[in-house]
């Protein structure tokens, strides 16, 4: 089992920075993929980021180029670092853990929810025109 608390969101007016934290507790040695998601109200879940084991990362084309994922494994946190912040960023996000044999393998980190066993309970970022 792997628990996932995030913080760091809030509010924050367009072109603005903010930086969310994923602190995993519990079987944190088999984190091998790791993601944040986001979902505004009436839309699907997206994947923003993904970050493997070995520190390959992805991400959703509306975010390349402002958002970096990072992780550190000695402290259990993983890091979603966003700027140039648009309106359209405004959801909750969700930070997200796939200890499958699969994720083993950084070719099997990839961004669909489905794939991943863990949640947490998610931060608001709100980001205002």
């Amino acid at each position: 089992q792997v628990q996932l608390v995030e913080s760091g969101g809030g509010s924050v007016q367009s072109g603005g920075s903010l930086r969310l934290s994923c602190a995993a507790s519990g079987e944190t040695g088999r984190r091998y993929c790791m993601g944040w998601f986001r979902q505004a109200p009436g839309k699907e879940r997206e994947g923003v980021a993904t970050i493997g084991r070995d520190g390959i990362t992805s991400y959703a084309d509306s975010v390349k180029g402002r958002f970096i994922i990072s992780r550190d494994n000695a402290k259990n946190t993983v890091y979603l670092q966003m700027a140039s912040l648009k309106s359209e960023d405004t959801a909750m996000y969700y930070c997200a853990a796939d200890s499958s044999a699969r994720a083993y393998l950084s070719a099997g980190c990839v961004r669909s929810a489905d794939k991943f066993a863990y949640w947490g309970q998610g931060t608001q970022v709100t980001v205002s025109s």
